[in-house]
């Protein structure tokens, strides 16, 4: 694929971004830190991207906890030299003050003092004592539900954490309102929705795509958290619909990780296809099951769905702004983003069936609309300016 690299003058200013993508290098982690930092630079902004993480990293091979970090830092360079940014990154390594990449840790002091903001994806990286010295902190939170119901439970280490932001932003865009559960105590969360640099993902050829897949994680190991007596789950649960590819002519397929063998071989027997996840940890191996994919059809996590939170998944803005309709489970989103071409919000399985009888009547259209949804509702340059105008930098 190509970066387009021809950027504005960075005039307006530093922006940091802190992120996953070295710390947890799978391909979604990847390309959501991409999307942010090249949708901040195409502003016009003087954009850096650290890591400046006390905690263990994975390695990208394996996905295994490791000490030796050259992998990982090999990655981070990689990808920052591909979108342009050769010289706008630092990677501390953990428990140490020995920085790689543009500079050294008394430089990295330096540009927390210049910078306009620092924006924390994810909330991934912990506030560390020294952080104290950044004028403007804001929360990129992508992840609704555990945070507030921590916050509203009395969670004094989170709460302190949130307090040193000045802006906290969710992508529970449906917050706040009377139909949303999400406990909105003490602090105000601002709705965001996840950004997609579009052209990247276009130019796909939609006749030749066979099958409807998405890629998750089929078992998080997740014991969920209570409020207000329901327990609520990080976990999606695809065996609602185990024998959903048997009720329609259109191949169904899962890119999945922590996959038992007895699970596959449920799958199988209902006629889904099932690619291994781990293959698509590699950032352009993602991007082209997404962009060879017919569509997407996906489950959500249950704290989503049950608390009509308003989430809307990053990796599926890529499915999207690759022209590759998306059905997805309801959590509120389409008060937001129309639903019902290109882009399709279930309750039940009788609204898959019809979504996906949509989209094999008529594929070109289908795929029209969802590069459409992806440019009007999801393009970075959007979304990142909303933003930047919230917090008064643009």
């Amino acid at each position: 694929m190509n970066f387009d690299n021809k950027y504005p003058v960075a005039n307006r200013g530093k922006v940091i971004v802190w992120g996953l993508l070295s710390a947890f290098p799978f391909g979604g982690m990847v390309w959501q830190v991409l999307h942010h930092i090249v949708g901040f630079r195409r502003l016009g902004f003087d954009v850096w991207y650290v890591e400046d993480s006390d905690r263990n990293l994975l390695d990208p091979i394996t996905w295994m906890p490791t000490t030796d970090f050259k992998a990982n830092i090999d990655l981070l360079s990689v990808m920052m030299e591909r979108v342009g940014l050769k010289d706008r990154w630092i990677f501390r390594v953990p428990r140490t003050e020995i920085c790689h990449g543009a500079t050294n840790f008394e430089g990295l002091m330096r540009l927390y003092k210049a910078a306009e903001v620092v924006f924390n994806l994810c909330n991934g990286q912990e506030l560390l004592p020294y952080h104290d010295n950044i004028k403007y902190l804001v929360c990129l939170e992508t992840d609704p539900g555990t945070p507030q119901i921590k916050v509203a439970s009395g969670h004094q280490r989170l709460i302190a954490s949130y307090e040193r932001y000045k802006y906290i932003f969710t992508y529970g865009e449906n917050i706040g309102n009377p139909d949303c559960l999400l406990p909105v105590e003490q602090f105000k969360w601002l709705p965001t929705r996840p950004p997609v640099i579009t052209d990247w993902w276009a130019g796909c050829n939609y006749p030749n795509r066979k099958n409807v897949t998405t890629i998750a994680n089929w078992d998080t190991k997740d014991d969920g958290i209570e409020w207000r007596g329901i327990k609520y789950y990080w976990q999606k649960d695809f065996t609602r619909f185990i024998d959903l590819p048997l009720k329609i002519n259109v191949p169904l397929g899962l890119a999945l990780v922590r996959l038992k063998e007895a699970n596959k071989d449920m799958l199988v027997k209902n006629n889904w296809v099932v690619f291994s996840g781990f293959d698509l940890s590699d950032y352009i191996k993602y991007h082209d099951f997404i962009s060879n994919s017919l569509g997407e059809f996906t489950v959500t996590k249950d704290i989503y769905v049950k608390l009509n939170t308003g989430w809307f998944s990053d990796r599926s803005v890529c499915y999207l702004a690759a022209g590759s309709p998306v059905i997805t489970e309801e959590t509120g989103f389409s008060k937001f983003v129309p639903s019902g071409e290109g882009l399709f919000g279930f309750y039940n399985e009788n609204e898959i069936l019809n979504a996906l009888e949509a989209i094999k009547n008529n594929v070109e259209k289908q795929s029209r609309k969802a590069r459409e949804i992806a440019e009007e509702y999801y393009k970075a340059e959007k979304v990142l300016t909303r933003i930047l105008k919230t917090i008064k930098l643009l």
